[in-house]
């Protein structure tokens, strides 16, 4: 005869047994919790963000009406080139002193968002393709920027002693660059490099050198910010565990030191893209970036600020889309930090 302790002891011990458990759970057919990945916990509390949310749909917007400017400019039948005060079809654009006609800077179902001063230019056009120039070439800078920082932050952190050293006097040395005068200095030397002075510059030129100068000055706080989080992580166990198992660097840095700094760099990258527009409309805005007839940001605040009494509409438009995506690029910064980190509890 069983005793009821030894029944009671043996029914617990069933009850606790975990893959028994399983196994009547399964029998059940009651569905089991999943464990999630770091990724998928990021993105289910980046959901909940609402702020995030509605920042990442902005920002994705700016970049689908970027990538489709030459589409939605067909469909709408104008063109950010042609200069329609001058064409028969259009005779009354602009008054006598070269402003346009109509409320709100000209404004109508024919031209959206007005027209140009003194030119005739289709403003809504111009602003999409303006649009199309600064965001695809901030990514080429972030990208550029973003790639030169990680590898030297890296090499720098992980293998210290005089490679870190010389690593370092050589971030110092581009850090001493001021970088907003070195610009308005450079930009005419690396375009006369290639073009001859009384020539005009192509705009692919332009754009080239205007990629090169701001990755060559874009990439050195990243590298250090880099370079402290591999040396926070080059002395922990797994990175020792990795070592004396045979693991060369080269695997160590990718698999083990690489992953654990996504979190840095990805906010990094979201603060450099938004300032880099900045710096190419402050280019353009000052002479040495785009110039005429290449639609860009910079270009349409120079033309506002000299005819803002006379037409503020102009300026409005490009100074709010700048403001937005700007502020919507920033405020999903901080979104993807809280996401990846929720210890910052904003």
């Amino acid at each position: 005869m069983t005793s009821p302790t030894k029944a009671e002891d043996s029914g617990s011990a069933a009850v606790l047994d975990p893959e028994l458990t399983a196994t009547t759970d399964v029998a059940k057919g009651e569905k089991q919790p999943e464990g999630r990945s770091p990724g998928q916990l990021m993105w289910q509390r980046f959901k909940r963000d609402r702020t995030g949310v509605v920042s990442a749909c902005v920002v994705i917007f700016f970049f689908v009406v970027a990538l489709l400017a030459p589409v939605i400019s067909k469909l709408y039948g104008k063109d950010p080139y042609t200069l329609y005060a001058q064409e028969p079809d259009y005779p009354f654009l602009l008054d006598d002193f070269a402003m346009p006609n109509g409320s709100f800077g000209g404004m109508s179902g024919e031209f959206w968002f007005g027209v140009e001063p003194k030119l005739g230019r289709d403003v809504f056009t111009m602003l999409l393709y303006g649009m199309r120039t600064s965001l695809y070439m901030a990514v080429a800078v972030t990208l550029l920027s973003v790639i030169t920082g990680v590898i030297i932050g890296l090499i720098g952190g992980y293998f210290g002693g005089r490679v870190d050293y010389w690593l370092g006097r050589v971030t110092d040395f581009f850090l001493g660059f001021p970088q907003q005068l070195f610009f308005i200095a450079f930009m005419p030397i690396v375009t006369a490099m290639f073009v001859d002075p009384q020539d005009e510059t192509p705009t692919y030129l332009r754009a080239v050198a205007i990629i090169l100068v701001m990755w060559f000055l874009g990439w050195m706080g990243l590298s250090r910010l880099v370079r402290s989080s591999v040396l926070s992580l080059r002395d922990r166990e797994f990175v020792e565990a990795a070592k004396v198992s045979g693991a060369p660097p080269g695997r160590i840095v990718r698999k083990e030191i690489l992953p654990n700094i996504v979190t840095p760099i990805l906010v990094q990258a979201t603060y450099i893209l938004p300032s880099t527009i900045l710096t190419i409309a402050f280019l353009s805005f000052i002479g040495v970036g785009f110039v005429e007839p290449t639609p860009d940001w910079g270009r349409m605040f120079k033309v506002g600020t000299e005819v803002y009494e006379q037409d503020p509409m102009f300026l409005l438009f490009p100074g709010a889309a700048l403001v937005i995506f700007v502020l919507a690029f920033n405020l999903l910064g901080d979104s993807v930090r809280d996401a990846f980190d929720p210890k910052t509890g904003r």
